[in-house]
C-alpha cells in the first residue's frame, strides 16, 4: 500500500464517521406540537354559552418530571357584571393518553385586571407537572376547564373532540410504573430558574452528542492508524 493511497483510506474512515455522527443527529425523534381550536360548552350560574379557543399546550422538562403551560388564544364564556382584578380563578385538566394514561391539573393566577361585563373572559396560562408512570409516545389533549368568579362557579367541557396539544417521547423514572397520572397544581416559575425545553430541542442535543462521540472515536482511531504506520515505516 503506497503512503498516498494510505491517507486516501484514512481521510475516508474519518468522513464516514463524520457521516455517522450526522445521521444519528437527523435521527433525533422530535417531539409534536401544535395549536388546536377547542369548542367549549359552558354550563354558567346564568345559562349556557359556548366559544371556540385555540389551545397551546408546551412541556418544559424538570429531572424526571414536565411542567406543562396551558395556553387560551381567545377568551371563553363571559360574565354579566364585571369581574374586578382578582376576582376570576381558573383552572384545568389535561388528559394524556397513548403509552400512559390520566390527567394532569393544572391552574394559574386570578385576573390580573378587571374583566368587563359581557364580554370574553380571557385565561391566564395554566400550568402543572407531569410525571410519566410508563415510557413511550405520549398525548396531551385539551380538557374541562373551571372558572370559580365571585362565589359561582362555571364548567366548560370541549364538545369538538378536540386533537392532541402535544405528543411527547417520554421515560418514566426508575420505580415508577403502573397506575393514571396526575399533576400537582402550579403556578409562576420553578424556584431553580429557566429550564431546558422539551421537545425536538432536547432530543437533538442529546443525540447530537452521542453524533460527537461516534466522530471523536473515528478520529482517534485515525489517529492511531496514522501513528502506527509511521512507526512501521521508520
Amino acid at each position: 500500500m503506497t503512503y498516498r493511497t494510505y491517507q486516501k483510506r484514512t481521510a475516508a474512515l474519518a468522513f464516514a464517521a463524520a457521516l455517522a455522527g450526522s445521521a444519528v443527529l437527523m435521527a433525533a425523534p422530535a417531539a409534536h406540537a401544535e395549536v388546536v381550536d377547542v369548542n367549549y360548552q359552558c354550563k354558567t350560574p346564568i345559562g349556557d354559552k359556548s366559544a371556540v379557543s385555540p389551545i397551546d399546550i408546551k412541556s418544559v422538562k424538570s429531572g424526571s418530571d414536565y411542567k406543562l403551560t396551558m395556553s387560551w388564544q381567545e377568551g371563553v364564556s363571559s360574565s354579566p357584571v364585571e369581574l374586578g382584578k382578582g376576582a376570576m380563578s381558573p383552572s384545568a385538566v389535561i388528559s394524556v393518553a397513548g403509552a400512559d394514561s390520566g390527567t394532569v391539573a393544572v391552574s394559574g393566577p386570578a385576573n390580573a385586571a378587571a374583566i368587563p361585563a359581557n364580554t370574553p373572559i380571557k385565561i391566564s396560562d395554566l400550568s402543572g407537572t407531569y410525571t410519566p408512570k410508563e415510557s413511550g409516545e405520549v398525548t396531551f389533549t385539551a380538557g374541562v376547564l373551571t372558572i370559580e368568579a365571585l362565589g359561582t362557579t362555571t364548567t366548560c367541557t370541549p364538545s369538538n373532540d378536540p386533537e392532541p396539544s402535544l405528543t411527547l417521547d417520554v421515560t418514566a423514572a426508575s420505580g415508577n410504573s403502573g397506575g393514571s397520572t396526575s399533576g400537582e397544581p402550579q403556578s409562576g416559575t420553578d424556584s431553580g430558574g429557566e429550564l431546558p425545553q422539551t421537545g425536538p430541542e432536547d432530543s437533538a442535543i442529546a443525540l447530537g452528542t452521542l453524533g460527537g462521540t461516534v466522530l471523536l472515536a473515528g478520529a482517534a482511531g485515525v489517529l492511531w492508524l496514522t501513528r502506527r504506520h509511521q512507526t512501521v515505516r521508520r
